[in-house]
């Protein structure tokens, strides 16, 4: 058989296939030298054996580090949430729920750059917060079934911003899962990765959905008082 007739699959998966096959030819296996993965070397196969499975563990070790680093952080962002969501609870005045919202994600979250519009709430009418509403904001509050994360990129809202961010997320706020849509909550950072176009929007969708349903509140037509005469 020449060298071309077969390949290292081949080969591969002949040994694959034929797992007693160094025990039946020890001497080869005993006397394999194969190159160093890190040096002009040549070691034997059973070394080689040992430093790939040092590898392995050190890169499980590495993927453990990770898990745990990221499930640190999961706790800390449920335990903020948990805050967040106390305060809003314990408003007693439904007024000032939405500088409360902003105001805690900014002290909770770390959130450099916020700002908040709303409309269609009685309670709401004449606040700050219901000014440069136009028709195409409300327009594409309505279309975004999905936080919008990534550049400036044009975004009308982005200007409600202090400054211009390098990166945001713009939420649209409903009272109800499919609901029309009642704000938008817009999240600006310095950081360009803060809210990448790729980044899990499940954080994002759960704050939209919980600011949301507070601001319910709001929605309720004032009860107008009757005079006896």
């Amino acid at each position: 058989m020449t060298h071309d007739a077969f390949s290292a699959q081949d080969i591969a998966d002949f040994l694959q296939a034929q797992p007693d096959f160094f025990e039946q030819h020890a001497d080869i296996f005993a006397n394999l030298s194969v190159p160093h993965p890190h040096q002009a070397r040549a070691i034997s196969l059973g070394e080689r054996q040992i430093l790939t499975l040092r590898t392995r563990a050190k890169e499980q070790e590495m993927r453990l580090a990770q898990i745990l680093h990221n499930a640190r952080s999961n706790e800390r962002i449920n335990a903020a949430m948990m805050q967040w969501c106390a305060r809003m609870l314990a408003e007693a005045d439904a007024t000032q729920l939405p500088a409360h919202i902003i105001r805690s994600l900014s002290d909770l979250f770390d959130i450099q750059s916020i700002a908040l519009r709303l409309w269609d709430l009685p309670l709401l009418a004449d606040s700050e917060f219901a000014q440069d509403v136009t028709d195409p904001v409300r327009d594409y509050a309505q279309s975004l079934t999905t936080p919008y994360c990534g550049p400036l990129d044009g975004q009308q809202a982005a200007s409600w911003l202090g400054m211009p961010p390098a990166s945001l997320a713009i939420l649209a706020l409903r009272t109800q899962p499919g609901h029309p849509a009642i704000g938008l909550l817009v999240l600006g950072s310095e950081d360009p990765e803060r809210f990448a176009a790729n980044m899990g929007i499940a954080f994002l969708d759960t704050i939209a959905e919980l600011a949301g349903a507070s601001l319910h509140r709001l929605a309720v037509q004032p009860v107008q008082s009757v005079e006896l005469s």
